[in-house]
């Protein structure tokens, strides 16, 4: 028996005084509002009404019942009202800024046709960390390895004329002894200034004999392509965002970076089910929907690893630390 729709049909039989109208004010028939009452007489065990053709008279029992199952009844409202106002209140996701603007209006749009309000925090990697940790958003998209991602985008290099070659090899940005004019360099965008994919870059330049500062960490992407843009330095970046920048990209030839993507929510694990119902629009607006685009992708000699080419599951949380 449902005890809390009972009590409905109850309260407002006994307020009204009448099946038929109490029935009507509880925005049920009176067959059913009869149902339920005759449900709720059997379940305590006592009369609730004295039936006649025209009228419902409570009986003492009914009467000492009444403001009990009121009580019941304005509690589930509440709780109802709660729920639904819970449920609107838009989810404060922290995003990285790699995302473009038409990418993360379209992932909020997909959220709304979901059902989800988004709002939308764009921060760099640590600042996303921080803020899910200390719970002022509700989930953030973190940076991770390859294998803790969810998501991974492959990463290479992009440039502002087209190098003539299917990859580019980081040892060609070597000057020699005798080499004159700047240095060529390779900027990090803030999203990848991580770990992960700072350090093997950094062994890989000191490998090739690169200069300490032909590896340059940008502080801001614009500044980053606007050295590509005006020189021959190269971004690293994912295919989406060179064909967005108007560059092309290609594959480095030493080393396959990835850029890993996990969803976490603030208490350690995802109720409203975001990361799952919100997969395909996270993958697409982080750039890991499918095959990458752009000079040199598809590619069938362009290395990359076996999981780093879209979304791998969802729902994961990686736990902040």
């Amino acid at each position: 028996m449902d005890l809390v729709a009972a009590s409905r049909a109850f309260v407002s039989v006994g307020e009204h005084g009448g099946f038929t109208v109490g029935a009507a004010a509880a925005g049920m028939s009176q067959p059913v509002a009869s149902r339920r009452v005759a449900a709720l007489e059997e379940h305590v065990g006592e009369r609730l009404f004295e039936r006649t053709s025209r009228r419902a008279v409570l009986t003492p029992f009914g009467r000492d019942l009444l403001p009990s199952a009121r009580a019941l009844v304005r509690a589930a409202d509440v709780l109802l009202h709660e729920a639904e106002t819970a449920r609107r209140r838009p989810w404060r996701i922290a995003v990285p800024a790699v995302c473009g603007t038409a990418a993360l209006a379209r992932l909020v749009a997909d959220a709304r046709t979901l059902g989800i309000a988004l709002d939308l925090r764009i921060e760099p990697p640590a600042e996303r960390r921080d803020l899910v940790r200390t719970r002022q958003v509700r989930a953030a998209v973190l940076a991770v390895p390859s294998d803790e991602a969810v998501w991974s985008v492959p990463l290479g290099v992009a440039t502002a004329a087209d190098p003539g070659t299917r990859r580019v090899w980081l040892e060609t940005l070597r000057i020699g002894r005798t080499g004159r004019g700047p240095a060529r360099r390779l900027w990090i965008q803030p999203e990848d200034d991580v770990p992960h994919v700072r350090d093997p870059l950094a062994r890989l330049r000191d490998a090739v004999g690169l200069r300490p500062a032909q590896f340059a960490a940008a502080t801001d992407l614009t500044d980053a392509v606007a050295e590509v843009l005006y020189g021959e330095d190269l971004l690293l970046c994912s295919p989406a965002q060179a064909a967005g920048l108007g560059l092309h990209w290609r594959p480095l030839g030493e080393l396959s970076p990835v850029r890993g993507f996990a969803l976490c929510a603030a208490d350690g694990g995802d109720p409203a089910g975001t990361a799952s119902r919100l997969g395909r629009a996270l993958a697409r607006c982080l750039g890991a929907d499918g095959p990458p685009a752009g000079d040199g992708a598809g590619d069938e000699n362009t290395d990359t690893d076996t999981d780093t080419g879209g979304e791998r599951k969802a729902g994961t949380c990686v736990p902040t630390r």
